[in-house]
């Protein structure tokens, strides 16, 4: 009787061990950002704190091909359909294509996109930076357009969240520990003399930025998470070449391209020519210098700390900046 006794009490007190720790670990292992996801570090250290504006949801739809006034290619910065809504506000018709299912501008691009349905005028290309020297080479070297449906293109989309959640549960034991660690190891590394940088194990640059605490929300608003794998290098000519012989493939089109910096870019290496000369050939959206003046202007959490991508407040400055572009070509009403 007295082993069992001791028995049921060493199980009852580990597993309140267990479930202490875990309470005291778990909160650490749910991340909002994919910053934050891949350093590892807790979301309450980088994670954005001030409220972001609501997107109705109508204005997140994708029209049909046969509807749509508009067409986007676009990657992780398109699919959300978030500064799209500004186009859709102002009554354009949108649809929005990934790169992975249109896979490319290949030389039968046009009669293709005619094929689907498609009556619009109007394509916008968007591209990330870090894809753009792949990618656009690729497309100029195909042939055939091969379509890969997404079954998500013509789903509704949730709204962004306009407040972070406080605690997620939802991570493993062990990713919190390791998450706890970082977070040790940061505070250590980031009180040195002359600290202004990091190479954070996983992939992840942590630097110092001037001011940062005008421009970020979150609780260590002057130090920021940017991939450390973002291109530092500018483009050559041979690029906006490239651009060029696709428009050739486009018809009676009218092509947009915009051209998305890594956060890196808009940071830290903002001196490139890229976006001037693709403004200049193309009449590209100069994203670069709208992102950069939205930070003269002090908007905080433009790119929040702990994510590669805009917030809701810099899509939204992305999509007037588009719909800017595109206004003056399309029909009078």
């Amino acid at each position: 009787m007295k082993s069992a006794k001791l028995f049921s009490i060493i199980v009852f007190s580990a597993v309140g061990i267990y479930g202490a720790i875990g309470l005291y670990f778990l909160p650490l292992a749910g991340f909002d950002g994919d910053l934050t996801r891949v350093a590892k570090l807790p979301e309450a250290l980088f994670g954005w704190n001030k409220p972001q504006p609501a997107i109705p949801p109508e204005l997140l739809l994708s029209s049909s091909w046969q509807e749509a006034d508009v067409l986007v290619v676009g990657d992780s910065f398109s699919e959300t359909r978030v500064w799209q809504s500004v186009l859709v506000g102002h009554g354009l018709k949108v649809r929005t294509e990934h790169w992975t299912s249109v896979r490319g501008i290949c030389e039968d691009f046009y009669p293709w996109l005619r094929a689907q349905g498609f009556k619009g005028r109007h394509v916008i290309f968007e591209v990330i930076e870090r894809n753009i020297e792949a990618g656009i080479p690729a497309s100029v070297a195909c042939r055939t357009q091969i379509y890969h449906p997404n079954i998500n293109a013509d789903k509704p989309h949730a709204p962004p969240v306009t407040a972070r959640k406080d605690t997620d549960l939802s991570g493993k034991l062990s990713v919190g520990f390791d998450t706890w660690r970082s977070a040790r190891q940061y505070d250590t590394v980031s009180t040195q003399p002359g600290f202004n940088s990091w190479n954070v194990p996983g992939g992840v640059r942590m630097a110092r930025i001037e001011n940062g605490c005008e421009l970020f929300s979150h609780a260590r608003c002057q130090d920021v998470l940017f991939y450390a794998s973002d291109r530092l290098a500018d483009f050559s000519k041979a690029t906006l070449d490239n651009v060029q012989t696709l428009n050739t493939r486009l018809g009676d089109l009218t092509p947009i391209w915009v051209f998305m910096p890594d956060k890196s870019t808009v940071f830290l290496h903002h001196d490139k020519q890229f976006w001037n000369e693709a403004e200049h050939r193309f009449l590209a959206p100069n994203v670069l210098q709208i992102m950069r003046q939205a930070l003269a202007e002090k908007t905080a959490d433009l790119y929040p700390a702990n994510n590669s991508h805009l917030s809701t407040t810099g899509y939204l400055k992305l999509g007037s900046a588009v719909y800017q572009t595109i206004q003056p070509t399309l029909p009078k009403r």
